[in-house]
């Protein structure tokens, strides 16, 4: 069933907006929130219903409904003054009051077989992915048939471990893990994530540990017509995981393309530890990361730790315990400051030294050492060369469009933050790249959009400092007083401490002006010196 207004055209199936022939670019809230305005046209919809049909009954911002409304208004050509389309009906909510008509049949292709063009990424990211210029797949989360939910954890290791293998493959587009776990428990046809992800195999299977023995199905699947490309089982001892994921990865791998070079598949293994233990705490501290909230890093800190203990040389450890570091310090968490910082640049180093081959580790920790010591050139050097050992890492793209933007290089960040999404299309932890999409927005000098990126982090994840901080310096130096204020005031709330004087030891933003303009914009605002 497809919606037609005026010479606009919302087909549901394809989660497509378009103007006549081309496709308007939307991002995955504003369709929802067109297509459930248009699909409840015959009344007013309140804002409690929004909250539920859109955001999953989170609590968001009101200025976060209001800036996704105006969003769709701009996608459909209304304007906030006229409401031709979408009117506001005060105290009450929404309406879709424009004529619709509805059809059932299958649209043709747009335009006669010409590529798409590429959104820009200081757009609205898109809801529909682009077809990727080489073969794409996603992994989905295995099955844990073990009986213990508590090993469910193992489970969602192996499938990490065995995008890391795909990942390394140079030809291959592997969707990012925390978008193929978007689809965690949910019964979805592969058809319709191959439409969602923007890509062509589908892998999934089960994980069964029983003792020292582990179990390990896989099934991979051509997403455009369901048909099953393979499938194999593979037995164990835990001593062999790493051997098992291997083999996994080489089956689909050959799957794919049988004309792979061997050499390829075996530059692709890498075992990160000997010790099956350290594994053990790492994938749990892994596990505890993706939330981003305060709790979450006090829990993963330890364990990384626990995982270093056991294995003094591995890497990937230490740039994770790095890293969780740096997060404490933009949102104001750290206990110790001085003696934090000395540890978190400790840890990166180490990071570095122990894991020049490892994408992950020179990942966290060249951010780490950006944040630690102000060298962002050094840093963007060590992401840039974990994009080199693994193009599908997804952090990697968007910690790097991090340092980018901190180092004054706005459009380059940008660049990075988009491809990010693209890897990554459904990423719970979507805060991250909205949170510098605003950043590098701001560097440019764009403060409409900077503070309107900063409201859809702060609206995935509240407690996100930087992002209040930008949505106050954003709104004050645009002009909205009032915006400004109660971002402000959420500032305060989340760090009370918080003053103009620690700008410069807080984010390691490199050019004069930009430091100038950020302060500028909180002075503004209402933070005190």
């Amino acid at each position: 069933m497809q919606f037609a207004f005026g010479d606009y055209r919302l087909d549901p199936e394809r989660r497509e907006l378009t103007l006549g022939a081309q496709v308007v670019t939307v991002g995955p809230q504003v369709f929802d929130l067109l297509l459930h305005l248009i699909g409840n046209r015959d009344r007013v919809v309140s804002k409690d219903e929004l909250l539920q049909a859109v955001w999953g009954g989170r609590i968001v911002s009101e200025s976060t409904i209001t800036s996704h409304i105006n969003a769709v208004r701009k996608a459909i050509g209304d304007k906030g003054d006229e409401q031709r389309l979408v009117r506001t009906i005060a105290r009450k909510g929404f309406r879709f009051v424009g004529e619709v008509e509805q059809a059932g049949e299958a649209r043709q292709p747009i335009g006669s077989g010409a590529p798409e063009r590429a959104a820009s990424p200081s757009t609205e990211l898109r809801s529909v992915p682009l077809p990727p210029d080489k073969p794409a797949i996603t992994v989905l989360p295995f099955q844990n048939l073990s009986g213990d939910p508590e090993q469910e954890y193992f489970a969602d290791g192996v499938v990490e471990d065995i995008i890391a293998a795909l990942s390394r493959i140079r030809w291959l587009f592997v969707i990012a893990r925390n978008s193929s776990f978007a689809f965690k428990g949910r019964a979805v046809d592969v058809k319709e994530i191959g439409r969602e992800l923007g890509v062509r195999y589908v892998l999934e299977g089960s994980v069964r540990k029983s003792g020292s023995k582990v179990r390990i199905t896989g099934q991979l699947i051509d997403a455009a017509t369901g048909t099953h490309l393979w499938a194999e089982r593979f037995e164990g001892l835990l001593d062999d995981i790493f051997e098992l994921q291997d083999r996994i990865a080489e089956s689909v791998v050959g799957a794919i393309a049988p004309q792979l070079e061997r050499a390829e598949i075996e530059r692709a293994k890498r075992k990160p530890t000997e010790s099956l233990d350290a594994y053990d705490y790492y994938l749990r501290g892994t596990a505890k990361l993706h939330s981003g909230t305060r709790e979450a890093i006090e829990a993963a800190l330890p364990l990384f730790y626990k995982a270093i203990e056991l294995d003094p040389d591995f890497a990937s450890a230490y740039g994770m315990a790095a890293w969780c570091h740096v997060w404490r310090k933009v949102n104001g968490w750290m206990v110790d400051h001085p003696q934090d910082i000395t540890e978190g640049v400790r840890l990166a180093r180490l990071a570095v030294e122990l894991g020049r081959d490892d994408a992950v580790a020179l990942t966290r920790a060249g951010h780490a050492l950006g944040h630690f010591t102000g060298d962002l050139d050094g840093g963007i050097a060590l992401i840039d060369r974990a994009v080199l050992l693994n193009p599908n890492l997804a952090p990697a793209w968007f910690l790097g469009g991090f340092l980018r933007a901190f180092n004054g290089e706005p459009a380059s960040a940008l660049e990075h933050f988009a491809h990010a999404a693209r890897l990554s299309p459904l990423d719970p932890e979507m805060f991250r790249v909205q949170l510098g999409m605003s950043l590098a927005h701001f560097v440019a000098g764009d403060f409409d959009s900077a503070a309107a990126w900063a409201e859809k982090a702060a609206g995935n994840l509240p407690s996100l400092l930087v992002a209040a901080a930008l949505m106050a310096a954003s709104h004050a130096l645009a002009g909205r007083p009032d915006e400004a204020r109660q971002a402000m005031e959420r500032l305060h709330a989340l760090d009370p401490s918080m003053r103009i004087a620690k700008l410069r030891d807080w984010l390691p933003i490199h050019r004069p002006d930009d430091l100038a303009r950020f302060a500028d914009g909180l002075r503004l605002a209402g933070l005190l010196e």
